[in-house]
């Protein structure tokens, strides 16, 4: 479908790594430090694509517009920084998903809503990334996604235009992003995705059940 993509750029958390066992982790550790249970990680784990409020969400029901939220997420914060590499770990497949595509001269980048505070460790920590050619943060630019900017950016780092660029990304913000910019998109349902979520209704430009199901739609398969 894309046999023309110069850049192949990836949303991170549920995209190409498996960060909910620390992100759960994180939040669990303020339920038992508060005398209360520890949930299983099958509770966290459909909403790590959210992040701090996904996560403060199933640990504690706590919304944004709660008072405590910010205490709560910086704690959270804390927490998830003090370990998020601990059990974080690539997903299979993408280690030599990346091998093909710099195989064929493709750059390829990462642009997600993660604050830098964590991208930028992380990301030097794991091994795949050193051959990544931008990594754009939650903060790199004024608006995170689904604004267009994330991408924007990406693009303009890499010396191309949005339609040079394919994202790929496991949830609807990404998909928003990546249509708002003119970047052709394909959605990851591999990650994080509950099985109420109708991924058909972001109209990705097309959907892939394993990271190594995009070499078929690059006309590398």
């Amino acid at each position: 479908m894309f046999p023309n993509v110069r850049a192949v750029l990836f949303d991170l958390d549920g995209t190409l790594i498996d960060s909910a066992p620390d992100l759960g982790a994180a939040a669990d550790k303020m339920r038992t430090d508060r005398g209360m249970p520890s949930l299983p990680l099958e509770r966290y784990r459909p909403m790590a694509g959210a992040g701090a409020r996904g996560m403060l969400g199933e640990a504690f029901g706590l919304t944004p517009e709660h008072p405590d939220f910010v205490a709560m997420r910086e704690e959270f914060f804390a927490n998830y920084e003090a370990r998020m590499t601990q059990n974080t770990h690539v997903f299979g497949g993408v280690p030599e998903l990346i091998q093909q595509i710099l195989a064929r001269n493709i750059v390829w980048g990462v642009v997600t809503n993660k604050a830098a505070r964590f991208t930028e460790p992380l990301t030097r920590e794991i091994p795949l990334f050193a051959t990544a050619s931008t990594v754009v943060s939650g903060d790199t630019t004024p608006h995170p996604k689904p604004h267009p900017a994330p991408l924007w950016e990406a693009a303009a780092r890499l010396g191309l235009s949005a339609a040079d660029c394919l994202y790929v990304g496991d949830d609807e913000r990404d998909i928003l992003a990546g249509r708002a910019a003119g970047m052709a998109t394909v959605a990851a349902t591999y990650g994080y995705l509950g099985a109420e979520v109708e991924v058909g209704r972001w109209r990705a430009d097309a959907e892939i059940n394993s990271p190594l199901g995009l070499l078929q739609l690059l006309g590398m398969a």
